[in-house]
């Protein structure tokens, strides 16, 4: 992977697509000993499946990768990716989806009022922007991992079909700002976006 080159990483429910990133971190910091790689993890532990998950994905990250550190910033991927990328430091950012959660449906958001809500939209537009752009500006690579959830059938309840929508207009947008699109299905990679010779 080139130094300023971007990639985003789709896939379904354990494609492949967090293995593959793993891989192109362990092959970034296997080219170099200047190089370095962090995993930015948007996940929250809101119950204790989802810690046991999390904890299991850092044993397992561990193992397979160990020059890579991980860092937790499940809102503000903006600022994350403009403190950490460096020309010698691929990034890799899991998961778009869990990041748009975070966003759109936190965690008690039963208490929120519509008014409230609406907020919460627009402060992710605007999050949203600034991290595309951050994208575009990142001096080294740059990994992002995110859900296709769009190809089955349409979800039952308006808030569940706006956030599949927000999803597939994000993964849009994304997309159009990386170098390389890769479809993960089966554990194998599909490109879908290379970048130009």
């Amino acid at each position: 992977m080139p130094n300023s080159e971007s990639e985003l990483i789709l896939g379904g429910q354990k494609s492949g697509k967090s293995r593959r990133a793993e891989l192109l971190a362990r092959d970034w910091l296997a080219q170099s000993p200047a190089h370095g790689a962090v995993l930015i993890a948007t996940a929250q532990p809101w119950d204790d499946e989802m810690r046991e998950r999390i904890a299991r994905h850092q044993r397992d990250r561990a193992e397979r990768v160990p020059g890579l550190q991980t860092l937790e910033e499940p809102r503000d991927l903006a600022a994350a990716l403009a403190r950490h990328s460096t020309a010698h430091t691929l990034v890799v950012v899991d998961c778009l989806t869990l990041w748009l959660t975070n966003w759109l449906m936190p965690a008690g958001d039963d208490a929120l009022d519509s008014t409230q809500k609406k907020a919460l939209a627009l402060d992710w537009k605007a999050q949203a922007a600034h991290f595309l752009i951050a994208i575009e500006r990142a001096p080294g690579p740059v990994v992002l991992v995110g859900n296709e959830i769009g190809l089955g059938v349409i979800p039952m309840g308006r808030e569940v079909r706006a956030f599949v929508d927000a999803l597939g207009v994000l993964n849009q947008q994304v997309a159009q700002v990386c170098d390389r699109v890769t479809l993960m299905a089966a554990g194998l990679p599909l490109t879908l976006k290379e970048p130009l010779p």
